[in-house]
């Protein structure tokens, strides 16, 4: 009986795995975003603002026309959620806020995602751990090109 070792994944076989992963945390994301009312563009918008962000920078970040935004940002602020301010070095340059209220709808969000919650609950220490750093590795090379 010869013992066999297992092959390792192929590039196409990662890319799936991580798609299908990428899409499962969206579903979710999009999920727990409409029990706010948001959609996930809404929601993902209210995830980048960490700080001030000029409405070009969440064109760039959402991979869509700067027209659109506009369009998005009006709904959240609409809703109290963000606001627009000048950039004290370009006041021609408008930032998008988060307010306090948009800062607490998406930490709510973030913490009912249920089923990515669950996923993440099924790893003990360890894993979480060698997977935090798989995929911090992963992004860095990724982010660069963006």
């Amino acid at each position: 009986m010869s013992a066999t070792t297992p092959q390792p994944p192929t590039k196409l076989q990662l890319l799936e795995l991580l798609a299908a992963i990428g899409t499962a945390q969206w579903r979710d994301f999009a999920a727990a975003a409409a029990r706010y009312g948001l959609t996930s563009t809404q929601a993902r918008v209210l995830a980048q603002l960490d700080g001030p962000v000029p409405m070009r920078g969440l064109a760039t970040l959402l991979v869509c026309d700067a027209s659109n935004v506009t369009g998005i940002v009006d709904r959240l602020e609409g809703r109290a959620l963000v606001r627009r301010e000048p950039d004290p070095a370009d006041r021609r340059v408008k930032n998008v806020v988060a307010t306090d209220e948009g800062r607490e709808i998406i930490r709510r969000v973030r913490e009912e995602m249920q089923a990515t919650h669950g996923a993440l609950d099924t790893l003990d220490e360890a894993e979480s751990a060698t997977l935090y750093a798989l995929l911090e590795r992963l992004r860095r090379p990724m982010e660069k090109d963006a």
